[in-house]
């Protein structure tokens, strides 16, 4: 799949770093789109689910992750961006995703059933080191914004706190893309 206005592996040509944000609905391609973007070269992968080993539809998800991907990349799987992103990598470093790193977020915090705002010293944390990150970088998040109110409080929750999330991110990564339907548009 060709995708217009591809970002180049290795450094930007203008010798400064490159943050680019990928948002997206469920299965609308923002996973395959942000691969394509980090390139050839070395590729750290940080993924960031930690599945449950029961539930075998996730498990199935994170199989198909695994194929695409190319053998050569380097995954780092359960990664906490926040304190991964401290290390540099000479090529991209791919994030996805960061709705699976926002549960973790909230789950380690047993924060489902606290206030807003519980988890914002973790995304002041992640924000920081993205605004940080000396290299190439690309981020994979859900969009989730644009349905239904969800019925109960925890997807109410988790919806307020991505959003939140999401805006951050964008505010401090140079390029930012909506994925819908495979197609990708240029936001920022």
């Amino acid at each position: 799949m060709s995708h217009p206005d591809p970002v180049p592996s290795g450094p930007d040509p203008s010798g400064n770093r490159l943050r680019t944000l990928v948002l997206g609905g469920a299965r609308s391609g923002k996973s395959a789109f942000a691969e394509s973007l980090a390139g050839n070269g070395p590729v750290r992968y940080l993924a960031t689910a930690v599945p449950d080993p029961a539930d075998t539809d996730f498990a199935a998800r994170i199989a198909a992750h695994r194929a695409r991907r190319p053998a050569d990349w380097t995954v780092v799987d359960g990664a906490d961006p926040a304190t991964v992103l401290h290390d540099d990598h000479p090529g991209a470093t791919l994030v996805d995703d960061m709705g699976t790193w926002l549960t973790a977020r909230l789950d380690a915090r047993g924060a489902w059933e606290e206030p807003r705002g519980t988890i914002t010293p973790d995304v002041d944390a992640l924000i920081s080191a993205v605004a940080q990150y000396p290299g190439r970088l690309v981020l994979v998040t859900p969009e989730v914004g644009l349905g239904v109110i969800p019925a109960t409080r925890s997807g109410r929750l988790f919806r307020d706190e991505i959003g939140t999330l999401n805006q951050r991110l964008a505010q401090v990564c140079d390029k930012v893309y909506f994925v819908v339907a495979g197609l990708p548009m240029l936001l920022k």
